[in-house]
Parts: C-alpha cells; structure tokens; sequence
C-alpha cells in the first residue's frame, strides 16, 4: 500500500486555505519577543526560512537578509532550527512598544 499525496486525502484532512500571515498581517502583535538577525554569522542554510510558520523570513539572491516584522508573530521557530551554535545569526530579545 503506497501513502496517499496530498490532494488524494479525504476533505478535512487537508486545508488547503490556512490563512497564514502571508494573508493576514499581525502588524506589531507579538508574544512580547522578536527575533532579531545578524547577517554576518549566518550560514545561509535556510532551515529558519523553511520553517517559518508565516513566512516571516526574507531571502534574496540566495542569502537570507531579515526579517519582515509585519508578519512575524514571535514563536521562536526560526531561532530554534538555527543550527549555528556560538553567535547565533537569529536570537529572541524582548520587544519595547513605543506608545
């Protein structure tokens, strides 16, 4: 028995419309974290841009160049999948809201 793809699933077991950021901007919501990137001491192996759940991660030409805050909502996925371990490219500090 040979696994189905994924258009082959019942309904339901698919969605195929999950409204992420790429839809739906969170704007300044956040978990009171961000992400912040230092270009120079990543290593350009993607693993953050692919798993990113909102595609928060930009990338052009090859390298990856930031972030877009407009659609980053703070989960610490990408600083988490970083396999960097001494100055690591992506880290988790605290965002201060200006009112």
């Amino acid at each position: 028995m040979s696994l189905k793809k994924w258009e082959e699933l019942i309904p339901g077991g698919v969605n195929t419309d999950a409204g992420n950021s790429l839809k739906h901007s969170t704007g300044s919501y956040r978990r009171g974290e961000k992400p912040e990137f230092n270009e120079s001491t990543c290593i350009n192996c993607f693993f953050c841009w692919v798993f990113c759940p909102e595609n928060a991660i930009i990338a052009e030409n090859d390298k990856i160049i930031g972030i877009n805050y407009d659609y980053c909502k703070g989960c610490g996925v990408c600083v988490n999948e970083c396999p960097v371990k001494q100055d690591k490219p992506l880290v988790m500090v605290k965002e201060i809201f200006e009112l």
